[in-house]
């Protein structure tokens, strides 16, 4: 299978690191324009260096803006009023006990998490309906299903995004125009990698063992035993964005490694 975006242009959040850089790296492989955005212009410039390393035939084009925020979409829409491909990446996570999480941290949360994708998609979505194309996919996670029981508040914002992917699917229907939601299981980014630094020290073994001992300890209905790399959750979406995948819509497409237990 040849994935040909020639000509489409593509709008990753989030993706100056982990699983969006390596999506922005993927579609830009198959020929389309991303623009790779981050808070700050020091990482995004960071990001299009690794991006171009990888493939230096690639068009990158940084947007540097906190899409957390209402006025940081608008200004993303205004750099670029047209978008083929919205793969809504940007999100936060971390552990805190419900009891202890203030109203607050929910209202972060969701601002992040959900609107950015919410408000970037009202704004693109009509005009991938008026050219009878267009692909949006959410990054939601395994724990929207499986909700942890000490990030209640980070897994209440995935099943938002199931839930809102589902939705729009159907308002775009009969547009060309295709919504699905993605969801990773533990996966071996650098803020993971990161986490687990600590035990890869002490241990001397190395971040991969140390990482399929985590999923394993914690993720133990794992099929595949080990977290997923970067890359294979990035194959999923870049095939979800693909014209190959025209008849997938309102689906919520697990890269899991197994870990929800059921069919």
């Amino acid at each position: 299978m040849r994935i040909d975006l020639s000509g489409k242009r593509a709008v990753v959040t989030g993706s100056t690191v982990g699983i969006g850089l390596a999506i922005a790296k993927g579609l830009s492989e198959c020929g389309a324009t991303v623009v790779i955005n981050g808070r700050t212009q020091a990482a995004v410039d960071k990001a299009i260096v690794a991006a171009r390393a990888a493939n230096p035939r690639g068009h990158f084009i940084g947007h540097a803006g906190d899409l957390g925020t209402a006025d940081g979409c608008a200004a993303v829409v205004a750099a670029h009023p047209e978008c083929d491909i919205l793969v809504n990446n940007l999100g936060v996570f971390g552990p805190r006990d419900f009891f202890e999480t203030p109203d607050e941290e929910w209202t972060r949360y969701f601002e992040i998490n959900v609107m950015s994708g919410v408000r970037l998609s009202r704004a693109w979505l009509p005009g991938m309906a008026k050219r009878d194309w267009g692909r949006v996919v959410f990054i939601s996670s395994e724990s929207a299903l499986n909700i942890p029981e000490d990030m209640i508040h980070y897994g209440f914002s995935k099943t938002a995004l199931v839930s809102i992917a589902r939705g729009l699917a159907k308002r775009m229907a009969g547009t060309g125009v295709t919504v699905n939601s993605v969801l990773p299981g533990p996966t071996l980014s650098e803020g993971f990698a990161d986490m687990l630094s600590d035990e890869v020290k002490r241990s001397g073994k190395t971040v991969e063992e140390v990482a399929a001992e985590f999923v394993m300890t914690h993720r133990s209905s794992s099929i595949i035993q080990r977290a997923a790399s970067v890359e294979e959750v990035a194959n999923m979406v870049v095939y979800t964005c693909s014209p190959q995948a025209s008849a997938t819509t309102g689906a919520a497409l697990r890269v899991d490694g197994g870990v929800l237990n059921t069919i």
